[in-house]
Parts: structure tokens; C-alpha cells; sequence
């Protein structure tokens, strides 16, 4: 790796754009002084904006374009509308052309999800990418994938997901053999869709650096259960949102409660500490990121309506990602489950779900 590693960013992503962004930069910069970060987006507003972060100067790099991919833009209209000249496109060029070793985005998910295929295409034995997130739990934290990108799946490709999911996990946490775990409606062996309980006899004889540990349900991702949650995209991008959904629920009782009596109030004041570390706990933004998995390099996707802190946490995560060189153990693990001689495997006769 490059003694200074240089970061790609869409300057004109988000919902409100340059602004979060320089910040997002400025804080994530204090964090990591030798990191280098090469803008693109409109250079006028732009430099209005580093100018309130005059220590900034040195470490970024701005490229002017006049393009923006709009919010609500379909993948297929950016594709048309931005590609070549948008200031997502040109960000995830620089990682292709080596200039850059991630890009990052608060911009249209699909849009650079369809740009980043376009330009970085998928790895090598990679049927189809995956968005992982990393998920706050009562043991610390969990890689949950897919939360997203990909929407019905079969066995293999959850096989492939554990992979890329372990590969993270290992790079994040440290872990040797992180446990991997299949989000499932139950944790017996009879139950589910049949490719997810193929996937799972192809996890058990799997020789991977995991611990697989069988079926989890949806209860068992916040208590931390695993180090990686393997699932398909649309049972896990509900998961993701009714999650975020649910902190802020529990967040608005607790100001309510708070704020409904003197004596609350009173209260309050008393344990300020514990309400602190909880609030901090609960904050999306200190677990702000979404990765990108199984391209020919490193993407991460910021969410559009964080503010600069959530910002300066997805660029955290795209240096850590780059720095360990995440693209490199997941090819090597999946050359290794290719590797593998093919199970036998007998005739599955298709089971009733049950609840």
C-alpha cells in the first residue's frame, strides 16, 4: 500500500452536498493526518467551503465538474446523464486509474452502485456484489450483508456474501476466524427458503477462515450473536431500516420521558452520564458507511442525510478498508473455497415453512 492513502470523494453528494462533505473531511482528516483526499464536484463551492478549514489546503486536491447525479435520479438516467463527467464517476475512476485506493459517496445509492459495476467490475468468482454494513451490538459490533445491492439469491451467492462478510470482519475486528452466522425464520435446520439452508450445508463443509455458526434470527443480530450476518438484500435492507427506525423511536420516548415531569427533569440531571454514553450508543452516525463488496476495488456509500461527523465515520471506514487491503483477502479466500472439491450433495425434498 501507498505510504499516504489517498481517498476519492463525490464533493457533490448527499443532501446537502459540499457542505457536509469538506466538514465530513476536515473531521476525518484530524483523524488521520497522513490520508489525502482528491474532490471532485463543482471547485467554486467547493473552495468556499475548505476555506473554513484553512489546515485542509495541503491534503486535498480539487477536480472541477460541472455534473451532479441527482438524488432521485434512476441508475439507468445517471448512467447516461453522468457518465464520464459527473464527480461520482470521476471519483470512482480514480480508484481504477490507482489514483485514489477508495472512493466514497453520500450521493444516489443505485446510481453509484451501477457506476461502480460499470467501472470496477465485479472480482473474479463474484456473481453479483453485496452492500455491507457494520451494525452496532450489544457485544460491539457485526458486518451484516447484504443490506441492499442485491435482491434474491441463491445458495452460492450466500456462500459468496460469508466470504466477502468474513474478509471484512477480519480486517475490522481482527478476528482469525470470525462466526458466521445465516439470518433465517428460525434457528432449526428445517426451516427457511431452500437456498438458504443449502447455503448453509455448503457453509458446514467449507474450509474458510469462519466459525460458522447456523441460522440467527432477526432478534439475534442486535445482541451480537456473530461477528458476520449473511443474508439476501431485501430481508436485509428491512432489517437495516426498521433498526434505525427503532433507535430513533426509542430516542424520542426517552426525551418525552424526560421532559414530562419536574421530577423527570430532576432526574435527569442526575444520571446526564449514563444518558450520554447511551445517546452516543445509539448514534447512526458513528457506524455510517456502507461498503461496497466484490468489486475490483474499494466504494463506500455514506448515507445522503448524515451531517459531517456520519460523513467523517464512512471515509473512516474506506481508509481502514484500503489500509488492510480488503479486495486482496477476499479474492484470496474465494480462490480458496473455489479451490475446494465440489460436496456431493443429494436430493433436497422442499419443506413447508414454519412458523
Amino acid at each position: 500500500m501507498t505510504e499516504h492513502l489517498t481517498i476519492a470523494v463525490d464533493g457533490m453528494g448527499g443532501d446537502t452536498g459540499p457542505e457536509m462533505v469538506v466538514s465530513g473531511v476536515s473531521i476525518a482528516r484530524e483523524r488521520n493526518p497522513d490520508a489525502r483526499f482528491l474532490i471532485f464536484g463543482d471547485a467554486s463551492e467547493l473552495q468556499r467551503q475548505l476555506d473554513k478549514f484553512p489546515e485542509l489546503h495541503k491534503s486535498c486536491e480539487l477536480v472541477h465538474t460541472d455534473v451532479a447525479v441527482a438524488m432521485d435520479d434512476k441508475p439507468s438516467q445517471a448512467l447516461r446523464r453522468g457518465r464520464k463527467t459527473s464527480s461520482m464517476w470521476l471519483a470512482i475512476m480514480a480508484v481504477k486509474e490507482g489514483r485514489a485506493q477508495a472512493a466514497i459517496s453520500a450521493g444516489n445509492t443505485g446510481a453509484l452502485m451501477a457506476m461502480a459495476k460499470v467501472i470496477l467490475k465485479t472480482m473474479s468468482d463474484i456473481e453479483r456484489p453485496a452492500i455491507a454494513a457494520i451494525w452496532p451490538t450489544v457485544r460491539g459490533e457485526s458486518v451484516v450483508l447484504d443490506v441492499g445491492a442485491t435482491i434474491g439469491v441463491d445458495s452460492q451467492m450466500l456462500v459468496q456474501f460469508a466470504v466477502m462478510g468474513e474478509a471484512m470482519a477480519r480486517t475490522i475486528f481482527g478476528h482469525e476466524r470470525p462466526t458466521v452466522g445465516l439470518l433465517n425464520i428460525g434457528v432449526e435446520e428445517v426451516k427457511g427458503l431452500e437456498e438458504v439452508k443449502a447455503a448453509g450445508r455448503l457453509l458446514k463443509e467449507a474450509n474458510l477462515p469462519i466459525e460458522y455458526c447456523g441460522f440467527i434470527e432477526g432478534n439475534d443480530i442486535g445482541q451480537g450473536v456473530v461477528d458476520v450476518v449473511v443474508t439476501e438484500g431485501f430481508s436485509g435492507n428491512i432489517a437495516l431500516k426498521t433498526a434505525e427506525g427503532t433507535a430513533k423511536q426509542i430516542g424520542e420516548y426517552l426525551r418525552s420521558a424526560m421532559s414530562r415531569s419536574l421530577s423527570a427533569r430532576i432526574g435527569y440531571l442526575f444520571a446526564r452520564g449514563a444518558f450520554n454514553v447511551l445517546r452516543e450508543k445509539m448514534d447512526p452516525r458513528t457506524m455510517n458507511g456502507g461498503v461496497f463488496l466484490g468489486l475490483n476495488g474499494i466504494v463506500v456509500k455514506s448515507h445522503g442525510g448524515t451531517d459531517g461527523v456520519g460523513f467523517a465515520s464512512a471515509i473512516d471506514l474506506a481508509l481502514d478498508m484500503a489500509r488492510n487491503d480488503l479486495v486482496a483477502r477476499i479474492a484470496r479466500d474465494l480462490g480458496k473455497y473455489h479451490a475446494q472439491p465440489a460436496p456431493e450433495t443429494e436430493p433436497q425434498v422442499e419443506d413447508k415453512v414454519e412458523v
